[in-house]
């Protein structure tokens, strides 16, 4: 009997130590994952802000991330901007996926599955497989826009003014029960993982739906994102810390609403200033 209960207890320590190496790999990895994409996103930042931006009409620049460099195909600027875009979205959506995945590893390796690295990593990729079809929708409709703004001087003189719009009306949607909705359903998401199957197919499935709750509950973000500056670190940063709070706070629905607040504000200064009042 004697026996029995040191090879139990034998087993379970193994089982301790197993799980606190998994752990910290877990958190190492991602830790570093983020340190990289964080420093790829600023050096990739730095050099976008070393070529300048184009003066417009209106008192406005232009970025050079929607613009076809001298030499440059446009299948080159594609992908230069989306590989931007992967790496920055990675940087800024880790911190508050993170969580989520920690719980799918909880709830999917309480089943004894074998192999639980490699499906977390798979519900990862697939989460920025999402963010990576948004920035290949984003791309075309942001240098067509471009375009646009640099045949049609009037077009271009009403970019602030539209800009501050598009910030408040981000700003305001932060405030709406709908918004509440998406926050709720990207809380709930990962409580669900305990009826998955530990298998490659599911785990990839489990990401994408994640993406999507995700991005559909950064919508306004990432719209204030875009409009604001899709390659200025502040804004970036900005962006990210809102993202990561109103998801990890206790009260996640105030938070919201206390960031919507802020960017209805940004909104506000940014019509006053298109108007000519600041």
């Amino acid at each position: 009997m004697g026996h029995v209960c040191a090879t139990g207890g034998r087993e379970m320590s193994g089982r301790l130590i197993d799980e606190r190496v998994s752990q910290r790999a877990f958190f190492g990895v991602s830790a570093l994952l983020f340190a990289v994409s964080a420093a790829v996103t600023i050096v990739g930042a730095a050099s976008m802000s070393a070529m300048g931006e184009m003066p417009m009409p209106g008192g406005w620049t232009m970025s050079m991330a929607w613009m076809r460099m001298c030499g440059q195909t446009w299948p080159g600027v594609a992908v230069s901007f989306l590989g931007m875009w992967v790496v920055m979205m990675v940087a800024m959506m880790l911190p508050s996926l993170v969580p989520m995945l920690w719980r799918y590893r909880e709830a999917v390796g309480g089943t004894g599955a074998t192999g639980l690295g490699w499906l977390t990593m798979r519900v990862g990729v697939a989460y920025f497989f999402v963010w990576t079809a948004l920035g290949m929708a984003a791309f075309p409709l942001g240098a067509a826009l471009a375009a646009l703004e640099m045949e049609l001087p009037a077009l271009a003189r009403a970019v602030p003014l539209a800009v501050g719009v598009i910030v408040l009306i981000a700003g305001a949607s932060q405030i709406t029960a709908w918004k509440a909705r998406r926050l709720a359903c990207c809380r709930q998401t990962p409580g669900r993982c305990r009826m998955l199957d530990a298998d490659a197919a599911t785990a990839w499935r489990y990401g994408l739906r994640l993406g999507l709750h995700c991005s559909y509950c950064c919508a306004p973000l990432t719209l204030v994102l875009l409009v604001a500056g899709a390659m200025d670190l502040r804004v970036m940063a900005a962006v990210t810390a809102a993202i990561t709070v109103e998801r990890l706070a206790p009260r996640d629905e105030r938070v919201a609403r206390v960031i919507g607040g802020g960017i209805v504000g940004a909104g506000f200064v940014l019509i006053a200033r298109a108007a000519g009042l600041g």
